[in-house]
């Protein structure tokens, strides 16, 4: 393989891998934002989606990382 490329090869692998962590922290970013909008959710609203204020909490707790 050229010297030319070997190195579009690396930049084309560079922006592979940072098009990846871009995505991934688009997923966390939506998983806070998501988890703060369920907190914000009063009873009534919660019941109309099926779950329960405890149920809420557990997965508001969890760290942004986890699904």
């Amino acid at each position: 393989m050229s010297a030319m490329n070997l190195s579009s090869s690396a930049a084309g692998y560079r922006r592979l891998v940072w098009g990846e962590i871009k995505v991934l922290i688009g997923r966390c970013r939506e998983r806070v934002y998501s988890r703060y909008e369920l907190m914000s959710l009063n009873e009534g609203d919660l019941r109309d989606i099926g779950l329960t204020r405890g149920e809420a909490e557990f997965e508001a707790a969890k760290p942004f990382w986890q699904k």
